[in-house]
Order: C-alpha cells, then sequence, then structure tokens
C-alpha cells in the first residue's frame, strides 16, 4: 500500500480507532495481515473486500471476540487487547440480528439495559427515543415475527444505540434484505449515523453499499489492506489492479511503459500509444486502466477523441440508462463501454465495425499485470473455522 494512501481519519476529527500492524494467524493460516489504519471520531468507515479477505475478522477484533496475534488495536487512545468485549465501548449488529423472538420490540432493544442494571425509569426513556430514531415507535409491542426484515433490521439497530456506544461494528446487516429495501436502509442508515454522529464501522462485500454510505473504505485482499480512501479516490484513482477491477466495471488492459513524467506516464496499449494518469512510480510490467462509461463510441474515426480504437462489436445489453457494448481491437483485446444516449449512434448489432476513444484524464496506468490478485478459496475458507 503506497504511503500517499489516505490512512488517517478526515481533517478536523479526533481518532477513535487505531489498528496497529495487526496480524491474525488461525494456525498457519493468515487471516489478516500487518494491517495497520485509522478512524476517525464520528466517521462512517468501510472494510470492503471479498469473501475471505479479512474483513469481519478485522472486526471481530476490535470487537474483541478474536484476540489479535501481533499488533495492537486502541480505542480513543487505550489500548484493548486485554479488555473482554462487554467491557468495550462499542457495539456490534450482525446480518442475522439475533433478536429474542419471546420478546416484543421494547424488550429487545431494552435488554442490554436490564443486564447492565439500568434505572427503570432511564431504561424507559432510552428505550423511546430509540425506537423514535429509528421510526418504530408505533411497533414497540410487537414481536419479531410480526416485522418486515427491515424492521428487524432497525430493532436490532435500535438495540445497539440504545447503550449508547462510541463505536458502532456493523457485519454486513443489509445482507439479507432484497434489492429495493436494502438501498432504501443504506440511505436510512447513513441518515441515522449522521444524526447520533457516533463511529460506524461497516463491513461488506458490495461494493455499491459501500461507495454509497461510507466516508472512507479500505478495501483488502487476502488479508492486506490495498487501498484507504474516499469513495471517489478509490474509484476514480485506485493504487492497484485488484481494486480498479474490484471496485465497478473497469477495462484492464496490458501495457507497456513509454515515460513517466510528474503528472503521468504514456504507455503502449491497445496498438497505439495512450497518455494517462498515474498515482505511482512505474517499473516493469504496467496495466492501463479505463473506466467503461468514459469512453466515448462513434460511428466514424474522425468524430471520436483521441486516442482513437477501430473496434467490432462482439454484443451490446440493455441495462436501462445506458447500453453495454463489448467490442473487440484488431489486436485481439476486448473493450467494454457503456453507451448512453448523449452518444448519437446508429442501431448497432454484433459485427458493426466503430470507434471509441477517451479523454486522458479518463485512463489510468497501474502497477503490475491485469490478472487479479487471486481470493482465497471457499476451502481456504472453511479450514479456518473447521
Amino acid at each position: 500500500m503506497s504511503e500517499k494512501d489516505n490512512l488517517g481519519p478526515a481533517a478536523g476529527s479526533g481518532e477513535a480507532i487505531r489498528i496497529e500492524g495487526v496480524t491474525k494467524r488461525f494456525g498457519d493460516f493468515v487471516a489478516v495481515d500487518d494491517v495497520t489504519l485509522s478512524i476517525g471520531q464520528g466517521e462512517f468507515f468501510s472494510l470492503l473486500g471479498p469473501s475471505g479477505c479479512g474483513k469481519t475478522t478485522t472486526l471481530r477484533m476490535l470487537a474483541g471476540f478474536d484476540v489479535p496475534t501481533e499488533g495492537r488495536i486502541l480505542l480513543e487512545g487505550e489500548p484493548v487487547d486485554d479488555v473482554p468485549p462487554h467491557q468495550r465501548n462499542v457495539n456490534m449488529v450482525f446480518q442475522s440480528y439475533a433478536l429474542f423472538e419471546h420478546l416484543d420490540v421494547e424488550g429487545n432493544v431494552a435488554f442490554g439495559l436490564k443486564r447492565k442494571k439500568v434505572p427503570k425509569e432511564e431504561i424507559g426513556s432510552r428505550v423511546a427515543d430509540a425506537l423514535e430514531l429509528v421510526d418504530l415507535s408505533s411497533r414497540a409491542k410487537a414481536r419479531p415475527n410480526e416485522l418486515s426484515g427491515g424492521q428487524r433490521q432497525r430493532v436490532a439497530l435500535a438495540r445497539a444505540l440504545v447503550n449508547r456506544p462510541r463505536v458502532l461494528l456493523l457485519d454486513e446487516p443489509l445482507g439479507a434484505l432484497d434489492l429495493k429495501l436494502r438501498r432504501q436502509m443504506q440511505v436510512e442508515l447513513k441518515a441515522i449515523q449522521r444524526e447520533v454522529g457516533i463511529t460506524f464501522v461497516y463491513v461488506t462485500h458490495d461494493q455499491e453499499e459501500a461507495l454509497t454510505m461510507s466516508d472512507r473504505i479500505a478495501v483488502m485482499n487476502l488479508g492486506v489492506v490495498e487501498q484507504i480512501g474516499t469513495p471517489t479516490e478509490i474509484y476514480d484513482q485506485p493504487r492497484t489492479v485488484f481494486v480498479a477491477g474490484f471496485i465497478g466495471q473497469a477495462n484492464l488492459w496490458p501495457a507497456t511503459l513509454v515515460t513517466q513524467g510528474r503528472d503521468g506516464a504514456t504507455v503502449e496499449a491497445l496498438g497505439t500509444k495512450v497518455e494517462a494518469r498515474a498515482f505511482e512510480a512505474l517499473d516493469g510490467p504496467v496495466t492501463l486502466m479505463v473506466r467503461p462509461e468514459r469512453i466515448r463510441v462513434c460511428a466514424a474515426a474522425d468524430d471520436a477523441p483521441t486516442p482513437c480504437v477501430r473496434l467490432t462489436v462482439t454484443d451490446l445489453v440493455f441495462q436501462g440508462p445506458v447500453v453495454r457494448l463489448a467490442a473487440v481491437a484488431p489486436d485481439g483485446t476486448e473493450i467494454v463501454a457503456h453507451v448512453g444516449p448523449d452518444q448519437d449512434l446508429p442501431l448497432l448489432r454484433p459485427g458493426d465495425e466503430v470507434w471509441c476513444g477517451w479523454e486522458p484524464t479518463a485512463a489510468s496506468v497501474l502497477p503490475g499485470v491485469t490478472e487479479l490478485a487471486p481470493q482465497r478459496s471457499p476451502d481456504d475458507i472453511e479450514r479456518v473455522f473447521s
């Protein structure tokens, strides 16, 4: 990971969490490998990556359910490696919600406060406030089996927030919801986080979810943090081939470095020379990346921006606001472009010839080859928990 990555919290915020050189091993299996990062007070911070990348293990170490093999974790400046979960000022929301079916909504939310022997009057007021926050006051006497999936998720959230934690840990809490409800809850969850102002650490494998909700994102793979940054930085300025390929859609083409200057680089790719941005010092094999929506497809070469590449259309898929166009260059390189209504093209069919190009600021040169970093197999993950 580059020294230029945004490791620290947002400007003007204190530090809620610091992870210093943390490694977690299960036998000879390294689940988390030398992770260092800092999360600011009141920040919505997401750990994003494929299954088995180490994000949930990292969250469990923050909660105290797992202990680092190496390194240390600090909450608000205090080391917590020897502090048991129930004594850490954090709460966790799981994907399964883990509600008590024999208790009503009010009883579920009050459960933790009763265990802590909070005075009865205070319990009543805090539960009422928590239910109002998640818009469930009218369902206080309902049982969990009478609630929708979204309402059950809100109960789990209220049960965690009623304890007034300094940090809330969320392990894919929207994973059990359908797409429409999940998108609705993304907006609502972010609004609640802003209102309560506490630090959220959110685990997800859903790129859109992380980009929509987060102040900053740590992209993980094979136990390593590949990049930390804002959603815009992660999407527009990926530092590795894995990040570019995992976040959204990207054309990733093998390239040969010609020159590199202070503001960018020139590479040979797709049978031509291409100018592009470069965020790292480059040496050896490189990859050229262009997002599909940044490619302009034209019917004639004179209309296409430079660089100009001749293509043969291989497939067209209607995706609502755009048409996903797949094509192949003369050297056999595959290209994907998103053609919007602003690109005035005739009706295209497979086999048609078109031209494409893009602005230099739309392209990035990344170190390494185009083959994405390998992900852990289900067998690898199973070994950890078997």
